[in-house]
């Protein structure tokens, strides 16, 4: 059975899965018309921007059911009724916390819903009607640090999931500043460092694999990487992803640059004809 590949989802805010014209909802429902019906995977682990554990310890969830987590502020009600079907697994979560053990790190089974960096871009990737994912669904926690070897060690930890036909996604965004979203609302132009630094992950995710890390680490420290990320909770997850990629190469499949953001996906891996 060949590797799953590994997904880095630039997932933006819960508006995106009401505006279907926009490009980035249909990228994501191609993205996941090829999960489904190519990689075929028998469950899913993902990794969410809006989920930091400890500094030292991965969290896990181990629930076989939870609810949704509407961690956004400002919508209109209906944001706040919207539902996702989706089931966990305990079997899976346990397998995911011992393989953290065996790499020397620590990490522990919670009960915890899924935060909209999950839901809200799996509703548009995995439509329940029209693309149904109908695997489980696990979610585990970032650091609570802004390390990127840390997390970069994390996804190897993880790796070998993908030798069982189970589905690494790292969901995060490849630039993401809200602060200055708010100002360049209505005007798609992106800012000079959105072309910047989106140029220079991808440069980074294209390495060469026995490079790639250094390539990636070395992202936190360029002089736009703060306007890029004001925090860098949400570009952590490509860490992961490369980490859990290990040889395979990495590749851009599409970019938008909008504003303060860019919704850059990336794939490690090749996926089976």
């Amino acid at each position: 059975m060949a590797r799953t590949p590994v997904y880095f989802l630039s997932h933006g805010g819960p508006n995106v899965m009401y505006n279907h014209g926009h490009p980035a909802y249909k990228k994501l429902q191609e993205i996941g018309r090829e999960i489904t019906g190519k990689v075929k995977p028998r469950a899913v682990v993902v990794f969410s921007a809006h989920w930091q554990g400890k500094s030292d310890t991965i969290l896990v969830n181990t629930a076989e059911a939870t609810e949704l987590i509407y961690d956004f502020y400002g919508f209109p009600p209906h944001y706040y009724k919207e539902k996702y079907p989706h089931a966990g697994s305990k079997e899976i979560a346990e397998k995911v916390i011992s393989l953290i053990h065996s790499a020397g790190m620590k990490a522990e089974g919670v009960t915890r819903g899924l935060d909209h960096g999950v839901w809200v871009s799996f509703k548009c990737a995995f439509d329940p009607e029209d693309n149904p994912l109908n695997v489980p669904v696990v979610q585990v926690s970032l650091f609570d640090s802004e390390d990127p070897d840390q997390h970069y060690k994390l996804g190897q930890a993880v790796s070998q999931l993908r030798d069982e036909n189970i589905q690494v996604i790292v969901s995060g965004m490849a630039v993401h500043n809200l602060r200055d979203f708010r100002f360049t609302a209505g005007d798609p132009s992106p800012l000079p460092y959105t072309v910047s630094f989106d140029e220079a992950l991808k440069d980074a995710v294209v390495t060469p694999p026995a490079e790639r890390q250094k390539a990636l680490a070395e992202l936190l420290l360029r002089s736009d990487a703060r306007q890029a990320h004001p925090t860098f909770e949400h570009l952590l997850p490509i860490h992961v992803g490369a980490g859990a990629a290990e040889n395979d190469a990495g590749e851009r499949l599409w970019t938008l640059k909008e504003g303060s953001l860019s919704w850059a996906q990336f794939r490690f891996g090749d996926v089976l004809a």
